[in-house]
């Protein structure tokens, strides 16, 4: 897998910290070009030199992804520096409100469809002419609480990534004739920011919600290196078959690589066919 990635560009939203930066490490170790894009510089500058010093190649992207334009010109920047973008992470993610959505403030739940949702748009948008013109490249969005189930006191956060569920889905079948693949990918339960968020607001998020929090704080939740694999996996050319798809850390991705899949296997539509079969 490292070989494959060596001189190959991967850009990723979200670098500067979290899952995003795990990953960003992850494909630097793997010989790959990483374009780092976060909102804060100081945070882009750490990952960057950790990069560096771990033998990697980097570049360091400021933008916001609600804002087209910068993100475009990040996207031009890339393609300059390394020429074209094999594969997008988007990893770039706000939490939002905690609490029930009665209580919410209608401008802190937009905020996070802007940056969840649009965001994603925005680079997405970004970066297909150039995927589709050369007939080939690969985009991961990252899904995450409450785009499989239900998450109460999440609401914002939870519609969002359903969101970017059926916007994966929804792609891949635009660009599915042009050798593209858009998958969403579950990094499942890990520590970063929003752990210490749903801690903060108590009794707001709920006590299964402070329940998981607490453990994750102590266990550090799922190890990154299981969601560097899934994702390499969903980037390399191993998974050419797979578009469309929502995977998780914990579903067996592995025999993915041999096997052709059912049509509504690891979509968002099998919690409804579930649901369905469940009650008839």
């Amino acid at each position: 897998m490292v070989r494959f990635f060596q001189d190959k560009t991967v850009l990723i939203t979200g670098a500067g910290r979290g899952i995003g930066k795990r990953l960003a490490l992850g494909f630097a170790r793997s010989r790959a070009r990483v374009g780092l894009l976060a909102r804060t510089k100081a945070e882009l500058d750490l990952a960057d030199l950790e990069i560096e010093h771990a033998g990697g190649v980097s570049l360091r992207l400021r933008a916001d992804v609600r804002d087209y334009r910068q993100v475009a010109t990040a996207v031009e920047r890339v393609k300059a520096q390394y020429g074209d973008i094999h594969t997008l992470i988007c990893a770039a993610g706000a939490q939002g409100p905690i609490g029930p959505l009665a209580e919410s403030d209608p401008k802190d739940w937009a905020e996070v469809i802007h940056i969840n949702l649009l965001g994603a748009l925005h680079v997405c948008r970004a970066v297909l002419p150039s995927m589709i013109e050369r007939r080939q490249g690969k985009i991961i969005l990252l899904a995450g609480g409450g785009a499989e189930e239900p998450r109460p006191n999440f609401s914002a956060y939870a519609a969002s990534k359903a969101a970017i569920v059926r916007l994966a889905e929804t792609l891949a079948e635009e660009v599915r004739d042009s050798n593209i693949q858009i998958n969403c990918m579950d990094p499942g339960p890990t520590y970063t920011n929003m752990t210490d968020e749903i801690v903060k607001a108590g009794d707001l998020a709920g006590w299964r919600e402070i329940q998981l929090a607490t453990e994750i704080r102590g266990t550090g939740g799922t190890p990154p290196e299981r969601q560097i694999q899934l994702a390499m996996f969903l980037a390399s050319d191993k998974s050419n078959h797979i578009s469309g798809r929502l995977i998780s850390v914990d579903d067996n991705w592995k025999k993915l690589e041999n096997h052709n899949l059912q049509p509504n296997l690891y979509t968002l539509r099998r919690y409804t066919k579930a649901a369905v079969l469940a009650a008839t």
